[in-house]
Parts: C-alpha cells; sequence; structure tokens
C-alpha cells in the first residue's frame, strides 16, 4: 500500500497552504483534488491580514506582480443608496499589508496549487476521494482514528493510500465532518445567495476603484456585495434570509431573482447601467455552519470544512489561511513526536474558534436590523481602530472583543459555540 506522512483532500486556499508548509518541513504530502485546475469558485475579496501568511508561503511578490485589482478599502451603503465613508485600512496601518486584493479565484487557487508543487508536494488532480479510512481511536477518544483515503482516479479502480494524517479541506462539502456527524448549523444564519460576474459595472475613481462595496437592499431585507476585479469585471451578488430569497421566490429562475433583486437595490441604480451580465448566475444556501471538531486522531479538518460564517467581511479566504497555518504546524509537531492524537493535532482550535467567533459577532451586528456602523463610530469613536482590525483580520490579540462589550449594551450577540476536546492520550509512565 503507498503510505504518505500527510493526505490533504482539496487543493483550495486552505489545503494548499497544509501542503505547502508540511512539504517544507521535509515530509511526504500528497494533495488530492477532485475537479481540474483553473476552476470556478466564489470569494473574491480578501481581507487585508492574509498578507501574512502570503508572506510566509512567498507568494507577496507574484501577487504584488500580478494582475489583480488593489483593495484598499470597504464601503457601506444604506437602503436609500447614502454611500459612508470609505474605511481606508491603511489609516490605522500604514504598513504595506493595508492594502490587499480582489482575485480571480480560478487564477488566485491556481497560483496557490503551484506553489505547493514547488515546494515539494504531491498533487492529483481530477481524482475524487470516495472515503476516509476510519478505525477505532485510542486513549478514550469518542471519534475514530483516520489512517488513509480511498481514491479514485479516472480509468483506474479505488485504491486505498495510507496517511498518519488526513486533512479534510473539501471545502463546504465538508466531507468529513458530516461523516463523523460533527457538522453544526447556525439557525441566526440561515442565508441564501444569488451572484454572477458582470462587465462595465461603475466603480469609484483613485484609490476607492477597488473598494469592496457593501449595500444594503431597499427593504433591510438583504444585502449586496460589488466587487471589482480585473478586465472590467465586477463580481455582484445579494445575501438574504432563505425564506425570502429561494422560498418566496419559488417558480423564478435564478436569473429572474438575481435581476429583480438588483433593481430593488437603490445604490446599485448608477453603477449596473451599463453592466453585462457574462458569467452563470450561482447559486448557495444554508451556507452559515461549523464543526465541533477541528481534529482527532490522524484527522484534521481546515478552511471551510471546518466551518463557514457568512459572505459579509470575505473572511472565507484568511480564515482558510490561517487554520491550514495553524495545522501545518500542529501537524509537523506531531509528526515529529510520533503523536498524532487529536489534543496535539487540534492544539490551534481555540485560537483559531475565537478569531471566527469575533467575526460572528460582527456578521450578527451587521444583520440587526437598524443598526449602523457608521452611527456606531459616530458615537464610540475611540472603537474605530477595533472595528478596523475586525475588518482587516487581525482578530488574534486579547481585546480584540472589547469593542462588543460596548455593542452588547444595544444589541444581542451570539454566545460562543463550544469547541469540544479531544481525549487526551494516556501518560506512558
Amino acid at each position: 500500500m503507498t503510505s504518505y506522512d500527510v493526505i490533504v483532500i482539496g487543493a483550495g486556499p486552505a489545503g494548499s497552504t497544509v501542503a505547502t508548509l508540511v512539504a517544507d518541513a521535509g515530509r511526504r504530502v500528497l494533495v488530492v483534488e477532485r475537479a481540474k485546475f483553473p476552476r470556478f469558485h466564489i470569494g473574491e475579496s480578501l481581507m487585508p491580514d492574509t498578507y501574512w501568511p502570503f508572506k510566509r508561503l512567498g507568494l507577496l511578490d507574484k501577487l504584488k506582480e500580478g494582475r489583480f485589482v488593489k483593495k484598499y478599502s470597504v464601503q457601506f451603503v444604506t437602503p436609500t443608496g447614502k454611500e459612508s465613508q470609505p474605511f481606508f485600512f491603511d489609516e490605522m496601518n500604514p504598513h504595506e499589508s493595508a492594502q490587499t486584493w480582489q482575485v480571480v479565484r480560478s487564477e488566485f487557487d491556481q497560483m496557490m496549487l503551484d506553489n505547493a508543487r514547488a515546494h515539494g508536494a504531491e498533487v492529483w488532480e481530477e481524482t475524487g476521494v470516495t472515503d476516509v479510512v476510519l478505525e477505532p481511536a485510542g486513549g478514550g477518544d469518542t471519534l475514530p482514528r483516520a489512517t488513509g483515503v480511498v481514491v479514485q482516479r479516472a480509468g483506474e479502480a479505488p485504491r486505498t493510500l495510507s496517511a498518519k494524517v488526513v486533512v479534510d479541506a473539501t471545502g463546504t462539502n465538508a466531507m468529513l465532518s458530516r461523516k463523523l456527524g460533527i457538522r453544526r448549523g447556525d439557525p441566526k444564519l440561515r442565508k441564501a445567495s444569488y451572484f454572477a460576474h458582470y462587465k462595465g459595472g461603475r466603480r469609484d475613481p483613485g484609490k476607492s476603484e477597488g473598494a469592496t462595496l457593501v449595500l444594503s437592499t431597499a427593504g433591510q431585507d438583504g444585502w449586496f456585495w460589488y466587487i471589482p476585479l480585473p478586465d472590467d469585471v465586477v463580481s455582484v451578488g445579494v445575501v438574504g434570509d432563505i425564506d425570502r430569497l429561494v422560498t418566496a421566490n419559488k417558480g423564478k429562475s435564478p436569473e429572474q431573482i438575481l435581476e429583480e433583486e438588483i433593481k430593488n437595490c437603490r445604490g446599485l441604480d448608477d453603477r449596473m447601467t451599463s453592466a453585462v451580465r457574462v458569467s452563470p448566475v450561482h447559486v448557495l444556501s444554508d451556507f452559515s455552519y461549523r464543526a465541533t471538531r477541528c481534529a482527532g486522531e490522524g484527522w484534521v479538518l481546515v478552511g471551510d470544512a471546518f466551518g463557514f460564517l457568512d459572505p459579509m467581511y470575505s473572511s472565507g479566504v484568511f480564515l482558510a489561511l490561517k487554520s491550514g497555518e495553524m495545522a501545518a504546524d500542529a501537524i509537523v509537531e506531531a509528526l515529529a513526536n510520533d503523536d498524532v492524537s487529536g489534543a496535539r493535532l487540534g492544539r490551534w482550535g481555540d485560537e483559531l474558534a475565537g478569531g471566527m467567533q469575533s467575526i460572528r459577532k460582527l456578521v450578527y451586528a451587521f444583520y440587526t436590523k437598524d443598526f449602523s456602523f457608521g452611527k456606531f463610530i459616530r458615537e464610540n469613536p475611540d472603537m474605530k481602530k477595533n472595528l478596523v482590525d475586525l475588518l482587516v483580520g487581525n482578530v488574534f490579540y486579547d481585546g480584540v472583543d472589547e469593542i462588543f462589550r460596548t455593542m452588547a449594551q444595544t444589541i444581542p450577540l451570539p454566545d460562543a459555540i463550544p469547541l469540544e476536546k479531544p481525549a487526551q492520550p494516556p501518560v506512558i509512565a
């Protein structure tokens, strides 16, 4: 049987990050990806604090020299079409990390996967993982141990590959957390989204040309993202409650629903006048969830396979990179100590879950009817840096949640989702 130190299922940003860093440590790594890259994926807007994982991965120069649109700010637009002052990230941080990018995900993900290859990871594209091989765990853990995967390559019979660690980076498919029954939805964030690419949408001049716009619908019952991409293309998508966007529109086509929603957004009136749709309309629904564990014996969950919050604030790629980085460090340490217990592999879980919870609170605040970030900052100007920290992804420091002490006095905020602890392996005297 063919054996690897680590098998990564999925070649998106989280999987490619793990593969790159573990291969850098001299370990034998295989990435198994069902698609052929490049392939379409949503999630084009990056948070500025992706800078630091990119620096570690050796990708900053490629991003700086590439064709992706530079992003300096985010701006909010009210239901009446009134635009807030832009939140320029460099106002609070003059470092070059305050500028990030709006990326074409097919090109961006290809760049990251090529980087994993260049660092020594083996990659099998167009290969399906039909199962993760599990057996009872030792040390009293209630969840099983992973020992490998069953793969299916085109024209070949299924075969089993063994691994000391299996990394689930399957994105929203969340292969392993579904199989283990540890995936939990967020009942107050049951949203749906319709989105597409358009050519010819109006952009703001100068430094704001690459800004992410967050625009409320006329009835404040949904919101749009408006993300400038290369080649005069913008990514435009609406997010709203499933009952309103999906159930109430039964019988309508996705194209019709998205066009009606665009007309229902005052802030898009003059931006979309000359825009022409150049992609299919894509649909996602009920996409907010999180696993109750990030690791078990011989397995780890990263990126969207661990959890996804919401399209608001564009945190998906950032959390994929950070979880991939944290997981890679834990895996390298675990392999060096010949200890792939869930406790050792998942030692980073509390830190990641804490950062995700901070962003989740910000998502809940945004969805609170009649709450305005502009008004909140006008009334609490000392909180502006704290808010910008959250918007850029600077969520892993003591005190990042100070803003929510004040916010919670006027709006409801969610309790943290508990992260279950794997059993500690027995101590051998």
